[in-house]
């Protein structure tokens, strides 16, 4: 393994590198929230309907959840400064090729591009800066920072996006990702060191297509079913052949000896549980939080600035909650403080399923923090069961896996409660009795959930104090001390 600039240069170096590394993340993770502000204006000025603004958002995290932890394989086994940078110029020229996009098809390709520069950025960012810092406890200390600095990106994507749009239009949001992109590009040529993991696993390419392949042709069939109608040939065909290639992934992976995704940590009950909660939050969050905007838009008349304003509470609790969640997981059991959460985000989406045109903001704002405290408190813990329910060995590979599944929920909860909206207008109903509708269903699951996993995690408790979630790595994960050492190998 190459020296870290760390080892060869001291603090110094250890600055810049945090720095670029933190500085990335930043850039992907607020692309999460600012989008959704910019949706109204994509709508209005691409003359665009729900599916286009469903592709716009789904297209990108649908890349990013089936190539993320192929991302995390390609850092370790090719040098994580190279797929690092290469990450940031794919993630920069497709931020440029979205802000200059003429129809949706071209902005829609242009977040596909988006989606594989996160996905190689995002993993090889936290690798590289678990290889600076050899020692444990400052290792911690560093990914800590490096976590709540790049977290701040999702707190600012509302407002930022709200100012963006108000003043420039839907296409300043990608366009302010490129001298970031440049900035990045030219100070980590010149400052990261290369490291990589001589015994990373091969690509498992036949289970990344699979997946891709797969996963892809179910959302095409949710999103596209509303408006082709659920039982035409072509939806038809994309609900079958989705069966047949997720099938064949099971199988695939099943004989690989070293699969993507080892399907035997399955057999831990509390690693399926807390996989299972993940994709529902996933589904809920994600989900819900993509017609945020356009209830104060639509429904009551808001500016895309006030709008942007108006979405915070929710962002902003989760990144409040979501630092000290860990720590309470660990002081009252998992089991508590997931259960607690899923119930706070239930109770707060099923609030915001009686909201309307004339409910005041003093009224919906503490639904919208509701949601947020509800779903800081399940992602740290959730992921740090997941960890837990494996070997130390694995932990990383834990951790990518419950990124991923509350990626697929993600994916999900767009592509479904979009159908629930437009197949409530098809029948005649208003836009905003689809978003009432929308909420209402993503706060039952989400209730559901808690009652299930409340039960479901009984008997399957994780010693406190084994695995502290200290902070997010990405939008939705954790960073324990058993993933950063196997991350680091």
């Amino acid at each position: 393994m190459a020296a870290s600039p760390a080892a060869r240069g001291g603090r110094p170096n250890r600055g810049v590198l945090l720095a670029v590394t933190c500085l990335g993340q930043f850039m992907v993770l607020l692309d999460n929230t600012i989008v959704g502000a910019a949706l109204p204006d994509m709508q209005r000025r691409l003359h665009t309907q729900l599916t286009g603004l469903q592709w716009i958002v789904d297209a990108y995290v649908l890349v990013v959840a089936m190539l993320l932890l192929s991302g995390g394989v390609f850092a370790d086994r090719f040098g994580r400064k190279r797929v690092y940078l290469a990450g940031v110029a794919v993630f920069t020229a497709a931020s440029l090729m979205c802000s200059f996009a003429p129809t949706v098809g071209w902005l829609i390709s242009g977040r596909v591009l988006q989606g594989v520069g996160a996905a190689a950025l995002s993993p090889a960012s936290l690798a590289i800066l678990a290889a600076a810092y050899p020692v444990p406890q400052e290792r911690i200390k560093a990914i800590g920072l490096w976590a709540g600095l790049s977290g701040i990106g999702l707190a600012a994507g509302p407002v930022a996006g709200g100012v963006l749009v108000d003043a420039f239009g839907w296409s300043a949001i990608f366009l302010v990702n490129v001298p970031i992109g440049v900035v990045l590009l030219l100070v980590g040529l010149r400052t990261l060191a290369e490291t990589r993991n001589p015994n990373a696993p091969a690509i498992d390419v036949p289970g990344t297509a699979l997946s891709v392949l797969g996963v892809g042709a179910v959302t095409y069939g949710l999103i596209e079913g509303g408006a082709r109608g659920w039982t035409s040939p072509v939806i038809l065909s994309c609900f079958g052949a989705a069966a047949i290639l997720l099938a064949a992934f099971v199988a695939v992976e099943a004989r690989r000896s070293v699969p993507m995704l080892p399907l035997r940590l399955f057999r831990q009950r509390l690693f399926t549980v807390s996989n299972t909660a993940m994709v529902v939050v996933g589904f809920a969050l994600m989900g819900s939080s993509f017609f945020f905007s356009q209830f104060f838009v639509y429904v009551q008349g808001s500016s895309i600035l006030r709008a942007g304003l108006q979405t915070l509470p929710s962002t902003l609790a989760m990144v409040i909650v979501s630092p000290v969640a860990g720590r309470l997981a660990v002081r009252y059991t998992f089991r508590a403080v997931v259960t607690a959460g899923l119930v706070l985000a239930g109770v707060g989406l099923l609030a915001l399923g009686t909201v309307h045109a004339a409910t005041g903001y003093t009224n919906v704002w503490w639904r919208l923090a509701l949601v947020g405290i509800g779903f800081g408190l399940t992602m740290s813990p959730l992921t740090g069961a997941a960890i837990q329910a494996v070997s130390p060995q694995e932990g990383g590979l834990a951790s990518g896996i419950s990124s991923t599944t509350r990626q697929i929920g993600a994916v999900l909860g767009v592509a479904i409660l979009g159908a629930v909206v437009r197949t409530r207008q098809s029948g005649g109903a208003s836009f905003e009795s689809g978003l009432n509708s929308a909420f209402l269903a993503a706060g039952a699951v989400t209730l559901a959930t808690a009652v299930l996993t409340g039960l479901w995690l009984t008997k399957s408790q994780p010693a406190q104090g084994s695995a502290i979630p200290r902070r997010a790595t990405e939008p939705g994960t954790v960073t324990t001390s058993t993933e950063v050492s196997a991350k680091s190998l």
